[in-house]
């Protein structure tokens, strides 16, 4: 009945509405929409979805310090999921407004507006032709050659009071989801963003096997057979001496470890093996429990192209550090949008909607949902794509997850980011610890497929002298974990140093041959960002190390503007005032594993983030034994109390035509804090409420 009301008065309400709620333009597109498009039917039904502005984006950084600062009467009572909602909710204001406006236009009736659970979005399916009078404009379908859909204008206005409690309008200047034409009439359209296009694939960071050929160190002939060769060949036990980590005894289901991982997939037979020789304490056959985003798929055959080490890796210390413990491996996206077939180089929205619905259509920073075109798109179509929707929170996280995948910052926009390490932000309140591995090129990023490049910068191109850094390592609320080794003449009982090996010249020495590309820097990633300033906690800590006299001090460098465009400025190769990386370390290097049933070593990042991952889930177990919660945001304690950790003091993270930064007393950005003292950090912790 409204309906039809509604079409005989439309072309008399629209002039009054224009005049009577002063509309301001929104939204233009930059880009005209293709030539190839036509009108929407009138009477088509489409789904518009309203994203209301975010409250609290500045204030969220406060309640995550109530939570997760030592000093806060409140640390450790961490929020449900529920309350993070509403924390981030809009204002009752700009719900108030937008509905009170839409109720006016007499276009909208208060049973057909559907409020999303975050709170966060007014959803009505309604004609075109109402639509187009609500926005003031004309919408479009822009049909490809496989026969989707979707819908778009050029641009809309809003009345201008309005306007400011509004995010943006989909479908509008951004396009809905792609829909058959068939459906138009009935179907949903899941909110996105401006694409973007990172040039550069995410990157696991660890590196093929290479083979040791080192006689046993001299000074560890006093010591039990399986520490003798430590310094060369990295094992568990090895690990478990190096931190004083004891034999786990707790397997508390919610304490279980996560892991991320897509494209690479492990193989059973692989970590059996490594189990069978390195962990016997794991019996045969443990397997982790496999959950599958998006058509992620794992495990595979031994000789599978997808079983390139990391999968495998990380299952190996993650299981034999905290065996009885259990371990949860997130494997993300399905083949073609993983292998990069399908063109995305979306990195992590599809893993964080699948553990919390609310990202899906979360709004900040100007960006909403995933960004089409860039991040996987679901159902896929192609012939092995997933074909079911895209999953929003339809799994629980771990409260610890360890990625030991990323790739350059300056790739991606700087709102994207922003946007995901909110959403970290929001994962910290509710007691989960994320840790990323913070790199393996020093103070570059990956240097590409043809070895021609070091993965440094030139005013925001590749191939120059101006550093970096690494996302997600750079985002303030995850806890980066950069890399350490012993040389091949060290014990356990020796002081690490920060991962540095020439792995071109290792290669050669131990008779494997140069590696293709050629890896001359292969060390600890660190630096500082140039999207985030430090928090608060940090910043005493780079402001202690900013004053040393070390050999980085003769360096140029600038500080960032806003909006991250003057990269380089007056030469400089670094960001003063960004936001340090790494934060903590651990041994990244000589670690002795199989991949496809082969014996080999690697090195890398990847190898540190798993294992202080597994640190932390021990520490989560102590607590849960004594009644106490998880540690969740782990950072703020610790930069607190650093002494709980090893200092490192040797070595550097070169790169970039230079020797990058040094490691030194207390945080630096090479090995961050340090790497794990497990008896004074399970002291400390149990200390804590």
């Amino acid at each position: 009945m409204l309906w039809q009301y509604l079409l005989v008065h439309t072309s008399v309400f629209s002039g009054a509405l224009a005049a009577s709620l002063s509309p301001v333009l929104h939204e233009k597109r930059d880009i005209p929409l293709p030539e190839i498009k036509q009108r929407i039917d009138g009477d088509a039904i489409i789904p518009v979805r309203i994203g209301l502005r975010q409250s609290n984006l500045h204030t969220g950084y406060n309640r995550l310090m109530e939570v997760s600062h030592p000093s806060s009467e409140n640390y450790g009572k961490h929020l449900t999921k529920e309350e993070v909602h509403a924390l981030f909710a809009p204002a009752e204001e700009t719900l108030d407004t937008v509905k009170n406006w839409l109720f006016g236009t007499g276009l909208v009736d208060h049973s057909e507006i559907i409020h999303y659970e975050n709170k966060g979005w007014l959803a009505i399916d309604m004609p075109a032709k109402h639509a187009e009078t609500l926005l003031g404009t004309h919408f479009y379908e822009i049909e490809s050659h496989n026969g989707d859909v979707r819908i778009g204008c050029e641009e809309y206005y809003l009345p201008a009071h309005v306007s400011s409690h509004v995010d943006y309008i989909k479908p509008g200047v951004k396009l809905s989801a792609p829909m058959k034409k068939k459906q138009l009439p009935q179907k949903r359209s899941v909110a996105g963003a401006d694409s973007f296009h990172p040039s550069h694939p995410r990157m696991p960071h660890t590196r093929p096997p290479h083979y040791p050929g080192w006689s046993l160190p001299p000074a560890a002939w006093g010591l039990p057979p399986e520490l003798q060769n430590c310094g060369v060949n990295i094992t568990p036990t090895c690990i478990k001496a190096l931190y004083d980590i004891p034999n786990p005894i707790f397997s508390q289901p919610e304490n279980a470890m996560g892991l991320f991982e897509t494209y690479d997939a492990f193989s059973q037979e692989d970590i059996s093996l490594f189990f069978q020789h390195f962990a016997t304490n794991v019996p045969a056959g443990t397997k982790p429990n496999v959950i599958s985003v998006d058509g992620g798929t794992a495990p595979v055959a031994p000789n599978d192209t997808r079983n390139g080490g990391e999968s495998d890796i990380d299952l190996d210390l993650a299981i034999s550090l905290i065996y009885p413990q259990t371990v949860t491996v997130y494997q993300v996206d399905d083949l073609p949008n993983s292998s990069g077939e399908t063109g995305v180089n979306g990195f992590l929205n599809t893993f964080l909607d699948s553990v919390d619905g609310s990202y899906c259509d979360y709004s900040a920073f100007g960006i909403t949902g995933d960004s089409p075109g860039v991040d996987a798109s679901y159902p896929d179509p192609a012939t092995d794509g997933y074909k079911g929707q895209k999953q929003c929170g339809t799994y629980n996280l771990t409260r610890v997850v360890s990625i030991s995948y990323g790739e350059a910052e300056v790739y991606l926009p700087k709102a994207y980011v922003e946007r995901q390490c909110n959403e970290i932000l929001k994962l910290g309140l509710q007691g989960h610890t994320i840790l990323v591995a913070s790199g393996d090129y020093g103070v570059a990023s990956f240097p590409g497929s043809n070895g021609d490049a070091e993965g440094c910068l030139s005013s925001g191109t590749m191939n120059g002298t101006i550093y970096n850094p690494d996302y997600p390592a750079g985002c303030p609320y995850i806890t980066a974990v950069g890399a350490t080794r012993l040389y091949p003449n060290d014990t356990v009982h020796d002081a690490e140093s920060a991962m540095q090996v020439n792995l071109t010249a290792f290669n050669i020495a131990t008779g494997a041959g140069p590696t293709s590309p050629p890896y001359d820097f292969f060390a600890t990633g660190g630096g500082f960002s140039n999207y985030f300033k430090p928090a608060p906690f940090q910043a005493l800590a780079i402001e202690e190390y900013l004053k040393k006299d070390l050999p980085y001090q003769s360096l140029p460098y600038y500080e960032i503007n806003a909006d991250a465009t003057n990269i380089g400025e007056k030469g400089g190769v670094y960001n003063r005032i960004g936001r340090g990386y790494p934060d903590v370390s651990a041994n990244g290097a000589f670690l002795l594993t199989y991949v496809n049933q082969t014996a080999g070593t690697f090195f890398g990042t990847s190898l540190a983030s798993p294992i202080f991952g597994a640190v932390v889930t021990l520490l989560n177990e102590a607590r849960s034994a004594v009644g106490k919660g998880p540690i969740g945001f782990i950072n703020p304690a610790l930069y607190a109390n650093p002494f709980v950790l090893n200092d490192i003091t040797n070595g550097s993270n070169p790169n970039c035509g230079s020797q990058g930064f040094q490691a030194s007393q207390g945080w630096d950005p090479v090995t961050g804090l340090g790497t794990p003292n497990f008896p004074r950090m399970l002291a400390y912790f149990l200390s804590l409420p």
